[in-house]
């Protein structure tokens, strides 16, 4: 018996990775005119971000219901979990940890402990796995909860978007805004850490590109790096390449498309790190 792992699907872990750490993932929703979606289940990332720009109505999300959550948190009781640790999308972006913690509050067979990650995407997806291989070693749930919170303040996510169209058409831009930003050449640099969600205005995709460098460099020595891309492989690639001399002697950096509940606001084409500092 042991502490388990539960996440949402913005964490953009690869499937190998959710397997062999034993974390179990509540997908989100995602809307698409009349259809809904389970993310990761009824869609492909790859289907997903193919007809995004196509599509007639921009898509929408939401967060999984309270049962969702009470159907896992149970069968983890029922195969003999002595308690759950809850990690997700930070709530200043989503809805989904209030969720969790209803749920948790209805539980009887175990204690559930709900944790905002504070992040998204890798972000969230690098602290699941840190506390699953503190609980795979037979780490109390006091030690789980202890590395989550030791690697929040130091998690970092970048991104380097490459339109600002769909942050116009997800409400997040007006179309003055927009259009005053791609007569300027503006592109958004997106920031995230300890569950704040900043902003930054560069000119050019190179300079965006030239910044993100400039941010994980400033950080200084790192844990983790990772790469994360919304259906931009080739270009997420050629970023590695220039990220070398930042990777952690020893780590091959983890790979993420980033999932559709966040890629329909920031649209294709958008490359990024997440970055855990050393201590």
């Amino acid at each position: 018996m042991s502490v388990r792992i539960v996440t949402d699907s913005t964490c953009d872990l690869p499937q190998s990775v959710v397997d062999d750490l034993n974390i179990q993932v509540v997908p989100l929703y995602i809307h698409i005119g009349t259809e809904e979606y389970l993310d990761g289940i009824d869609i492909s990332r790859e289907e997903f971000y193919q007809g995004l720009s196509g599509y007639k109505e921009h898509p929408t999300t939401a967060a999984p219901g309270i049962d969702a959550f009470l159907r896992l948190y149970e069968g983890l009781a029922a195969e003999g979990a002595t308690g759950v640790l809850s990690l997700h999308i930070s709530e200043t972006l989503s809805n989904v940890v209030n969720v969790a913690r209803l749920a948790a509050q209805r539980m009887t067979a175990v204690p559930v402990t709900v944790i905002d990650s504070g992040q998204l995407s890798l972000g969230l997806g690098l602290l699941a796995c840190a506390a699953a291989e503190v609980a795979t070693a037979g780490g109390s749930m006091d030690d789980v909860v202890a590395k989550v919170q030791e690697l929040m303040p130091r998690t970092y996510t970048f991104a380097a978007l490459s339109t600002v169209e769909f942050l116009r058409r997800s409400g997040r831009l007006t179309q003055f805004q927009s259009g005053l930003a791609t007569l300027l050449r503006i592109l958004p640099l997106l920031k995230m850490n300890k569950g704040v969600a900043e902003m930054e205005k560069v000119r050019t995709r190179t300079k965006s590109l030239q910044r993100l460098l400039t941010l994980v460099s400033d950080l200084g020595p790192l844990r983790t790096l990772a790469m994360v891309h919304t259906n931009a492989p080739q270009e997420a690639a050629a970023l590695h390449q220039q990220a070398l001399h930042l990777i952690p002697p020893g780590t091959e950096p983890m790979y993420a498309q980033v999932t559709p509940v966040i890629g329909a606001h920031i649209g294709p084409g958008a490359v990024g790190f997440v970055a855990i500092q050393e201590a």
